[in-house]
């Protein structure tokens, strides 16, 4: 055993230079072709990765990334005790969960619906419809959510006052603000999330629903028995792919909506990172923050992933 051990350590290498340069002889077009992302995933994505390093430094500009004093975990330890450390991590939480909550199953039914709609144009109309409003600017539609909800001329609070009921200040009180957040992403995405959904229908074999037509099924039933088996795997590896952005709450949107009084609510690691490390300049400690920030995602992706290859063999990888 350690005799082969040895040999594949001589030959290994060699062996595998020898299948790329082989591979690479005969696809080198499909190599060129991928030559532009790989460059740029090493340039914006790998490379900035070495800057990670001044999580464990007191990092100063003057003196440089390797210059600066090594200080361990000492950022680290600082977050975990700040007051700032359990209600980021709640509020971050809590959004982020929330709009999964939402923002998951919704799109699923929103392309079960627009698949069994029988007229085309109708559907292509709906389609465009609910597609619009992905194309719109983080900043326009942040406008459009802070007049829509202004408490004395927004459109919201007008509907309100028609119906017999108060102005609601939505955008200055903590608990309005997380159904605010949500549901104006729900508008935003959830006709663009149902692209993959009404793929995947288009190629479910229509003679399984016809066959369950003939036998009474109702239509209830195909949905719960065919097309919803149908998309689970597509469901599954969406969802598998969003756990991975648990602790990832958009941050232009949460900031550009984030004033003094829902600061209780909408004061997320995201904006904290943004405050402490350009307006207070703690380059360290907003680097530790987000290392543990990432650190957090790709564990939930583990164990995601994991759980899922074992319940119901679907996964990543």
């Amino acid at each position: 055993m350690k005799a082969t051990a040895v040999s594949w350590l001589k030959n290994g290498p060699r062996h595998s230079l020898e299948r790329f340069a082989h591979s690479f002889k005969h696809n080198w077009s499909l190599y060129l072709l991928i030559t532009p992302a790989l460059i740029y995933f090493i340039i914006f994505i790998f490379w900035p990765m070495y800057g990670v390093v001044i999580a464990f430094k007191d990092f100063r500009p003057n003196l440089g990334i390797m210059g600066s004093e090594w200080v361990g975990f000492k950022h680290f330890a600082k977050f975990f005790s700040s007051l700032h450390f359990g209600r980021t991590l709640r509020n971050t939480l809590t959004l982020s969960i929330y709009s999964l909550a939402v923002n998951f199953p919704l799109p699923i039914a929103l392309a079960i619906m627009m698949n069994d709609l029988r007229s085309a144009k109708f559907r292509r109309a709906v389609q465009t419809i609910t597609y619009l409003p992905h194309f719109i600017s983080m900043v326009v539609l942040c406008g459009m959510v802070t007049l829509f909800f202004r408490t004395d001329t927004g459109l919201i609070n007008i509907l309100i006052q028609h119906l017999g009921g108060e102005s609601v200040s939505f955008l200055t009180t903590p608990r309005y603000f997380k159904h605010v957040y949500v549901w104006t992403g729900v508008w935003q995405n959830a006709g663009w999330n149902t692209i993959i959904y009404m793929a995947a229908l288009s190629g479910m074999d229509v003679q399984l629903l016809e066959a369950a037509s003939i036998d009474g099924a109702s239509k209830f039933q195909k949905i719960r028995y065919i097309v919803l088996p149908y998309l689970m795997p597509t469901a599954i590896l969406l969802l598998i792919l969003e756990s991975g952005y648990v602790m990832n709450v958009g941050f232009e949107k949460v900031f550009l909506l984030q004033n003094d009084l829902n600061m209780e609510m909408s004061d997320v690691i995201s904006t904290l990172v943004y405050r402490k490390g350009i307006k207070e300049y703690q380059f360290s400690f907003s680097a530790a923050v987000g290392l543990f920030n990432s650190v957090v995602n790709c564990i939930i992706l583990l164990i995601v992933n994991g759980l899922s290859r074992r319940l119901g063999e679907t996964s990543l990888w």
